[in-house]
């Protein structure tokens, strides 16, 4: 099937086939990492990256796939744009759409929670650009969703624990505490895929962390589509009884956002409070031997120790490395040769 042309927003808008093929792809594209194969997939094409927000792995995975496919990978910032917002004349996005669309074979969008005033702008800004634009539109992580991260995780759970065998194993998604106030994107993320792939999802949080609705219920459709099970659990300790996959993650409160903007200080204050909540090696004993998957950067001492971030079953760099593989077949699938 051809996926050329097609945005990435979230992999939920994705059917169970073309994901399988972008990660059969990306497979590959790892074994073949340093050889011809795919090395003229994007030859004299740029992929055209907007951070509204900075990176570490997001820019230096998109440039080397880029770079990796033969093609160009180029940094761009609002803050040295004439975009017109809400406080500022210049470009709309119809407009920057439109001209982006002449120059590059694709356009990557990074907006996170202290770019926006409210949560779900993210997503309507990816959603815009999509609209407009005449090539693909790839969300770099927004506040909705971060279907990248999500394919890599994916692929860490195949490579680990084979393709066959991630079907009715069980993923614990775990909230953790900590001085940051993380964005719902990464989990959302992976607990729409996790459950597209018939795992049991266990959301664990303390009361009052919920993520959004329209997410949970679509997790539980998944759940259902597949004979899987979901819960929700207020319980630190219980939760990881018979969990296969333990992936703690600090998210915000949804109160974290009022009066128009995200309330960092308040919500950081509010999240180090929840010191039980924290994956540490004693939690990861009632597993059935987990393993352990953080997206980075990890709030190490907060969301989880040492001891297990940087332990024998932690899967972190693994997931780190797919991050480049899988993009690199989602470019080549959706803007390149192929």
């Amino acid at each position: 099937m051809s996926l050329k042309g097609k945005h990435m927003l979230c992999t939920q808008d994705w059917s169970i086939d073309e994901l399988i093929q972008v990660l059969e792809l990306a497979q590959d594209m790892k074994k073949e990492r340093w050889t011809e194969k795919y090395a003229r997939i994007l030859d004299r094409r740029t992929f055209f990256m907007f951070f509204y927000n900075p990176s570490v792995r997001t820019r230096q995975s998109f440039e080397a796939a880029a770079t990796e496919l033969g093609g160009h990978a180029q940094f761009l910032e609002p803050k040295s744009m004439r975009l017109k917002t809400a406080k500022t004349a210049g470009e709309t996005v119809e407009d920057a759409a439109n001209v982006m669309s002449r120059y590059a074979c694709g356009i990557g969008i990074r907006i996170l929670e202290d770019k926006i005033p409210a949560y779900g702008e993210g997503q309507k800004l990816c959603e815009e650009y999509a609209k407009y634009s005449k090539v693909p539109i790839v969300s770099m992580a927004h506040d909705k969703f971060h279907p990248c991260q999500g394919l890599a995780d994916m692929q860490g759970l195949w490579q680990h624990m084979g393709r066959e065998n991630v079907k009715g194993k069980k993923l614990l998604q775990v909230w953790g505490h900590g001085a940051l106030a993380r964005s719902w994107c990464s989990v959302q993320e992976s607990i729409l895929i996790s459950s597209r792939f018939g795992m049991d999802v266990t959301l664990a949080y303390p009361e009052g962390y919920d993520l959004d609705p329209e997410v949970i219920e679509m997790t539980k459709k998944n759940c259902r589509d597949n004979g899987a099970n979901f819960e929700i659990s207020h319980d630190p300790v219980e939760c990881y009884d018979g969990a296969h996959v333990v992936y703690s993650r600090n998210w915000m409160h949804p109160d974290a956002y009022h009066d128009g903007e995200l309330h960092k200080a308040e919500e950081i204050e509010r999240a180090m409070k929840y010191t039980d909540w924290i994956c540490d090696e004693e939690k990861m004993k009632r597993t059935e031997n987990a393993l352990f998957t953080h997206p980075m950067p990890i709030d190490r001492g907060h969301e989880v120790t040492d001891a297990v971030a940087s332990g024998p079953r932690s899967i972190i760099y693994d997931v780190a490395e797919n991050r480049l593989h899988v993009q690199k077949a989602l470019m080549a699938l959706t803007m390149g040769n192929m």
